[in-house]
């Protein structure tokens, strides 16, 4: 009985780290949303005019380049959050702490509807060229494709905490799909500055 009792126990704690571990569908809906995403921007961002990268469609607003600005200057962010989840120990306490974020984001990450503000560190400051921000924005975004592409550390017990409260603790794999739908968000601005009535032609 004692042999049986060990047994399963052992497969219990095999069952649970495993369950830590992203699951292939997961590893390639986070691909697909780096590749879509990627698309995406630079579809946006790609051959414009030095009038049109500048364009604001009032005072306030950001323009096509500082939106641009901003995403590659998070994704840099979002990636060392994922970078000091990684660093962690495993949290024993993942599954509670975590439980629900994945959806969260995925809803209210592409919701402009609900503006935030920018912290300080990924405010844009129009100091990268259009060709400067393109050429980071590919290298930043080759890095976190490897990442999500070869790594084999279960990402779901790795946790680092988000700045804003809404979000709380999030584990790795909630970083990782962070970095394309933060883009996405914003993709959307880019989006509307273009298809304001004042966006030069």
């Amino acid at each position: 009985m004692r042999l049986v009792l060990a047994f399963l126990g052992a497969g219990a704690f095999l069952l649970q780290a495993s369950d830590a571990s992203i699951t292939a569908a997961e590893r390639a809906h986070a691909i697909q949303l780096l590749q879509d995403s990627q698309k995406e921007f630079l579809s946006l961002v790609e051959g414009l005019s030095e009038a049109q990268w500048n364009y604001k469609s009032a005072p306030d607003r950001w323009s096509v380049g500082e939106t641009a600005e901003h995403i590659v200057l998070a994704e840099g962010g979002l990636f060392a959050n994922l970078e000091r989840a990684m660093a962690a120990p495993p949290n024993p306490d993942w599954e509670t702490k975590t439980r629900g974020k994945t959806e969260f984001i995925e809803k209210v990450m592409v919701d402009r509807s609900h503006k935030a503000q920018a912290p300080e560190a990924i405010v844009p400051h129009g100091k990268l060229s259009h060709e400067e921000v393109i050429q980071r924005y590919k290298a930043g975004r080759a890095k976190t494709m490897k990442f999500a592409e070869e790594n084999e550390v279960a990402l779901k017990e790795r946790t680092a905490d988000h700045p804003f409260p809404v979000f709380g603790t999030l584990n790795a794999y909630q970083w990782l799909i962070y970095i394309p739908l933060h883009n996405m968000r914003h993709d959307q601005q880019i989006a509307e500055v273009k298809a304001s009535p004042g966006f030069p032609k």
